[in-house]
């Protein structure tokens, strides 16, 4: 049986208390029911995912990740979260002003499922996050968290 995304919460590594707000704003405006759960840094991100994985918990249904955050910042989440059998399965999609080639590159060869430029423009970045969210949330189909042996 898949994971219905819609039950499991979405993991937030944001450190812009603005930016976080909006993400809340949309997901109540897109009727989005899921928990949303916010980690302000790398470490904190890591520490919650970990926390999930020793209480067997299911993990997130995606983690929205900011790549510059202070400590540990997402490029370093990133890299932790795939080294990392146990979260190797997580969605992580990239949500930054960063729109470096270099860090792109980077989250894509470290096993971002995508990689988001937050628009400038207000009404744009609603509309990013929106799409971001009804799919990841509503459209897509998860694994299982533990895959069937063959």
């Amino acid at each position: 049986m898949n994971r219905r995304a819609s039950q499991l919460p979405l993991l937030v590594l944001e450190d812009s208390d603005e930016d976080f707000d909006t993400v809340l704003e949309v997901a109540e405006k897109s009727g989005i029911v899921n928990p949303i759960q916010r980690a302000n840094t790398g470490d904190d991100c890591l520490h919650l995912l970990l926390e999930d994985v020793e209480r067997d918990a299911p993990l997130p249904a995606v983690l929205l990740l900011d790549l510059n955050t202070p400590g540990m910042d997402g490029r370093g989440a990133l890299a932790a979260i795939r080294a990392r059998p146990a979260l190797c399965r997580l969605p992580v999609v990239v949500l930054s002003t960063s729109s470096n080639p270099v860090d792109i590159a980077y989250c894509y060869a470290q096993g971002a499922n995508a990689y988001h430029v937050k628009p400038v423009r207000y009404g744009d970045h609603l509309r990013v996050l929106e799409q971001i969210m009804t799919y990841w949330l509503r459209t897509v189909t998860l694994p299982d968290a533990e895959p069937e042996r063959q």
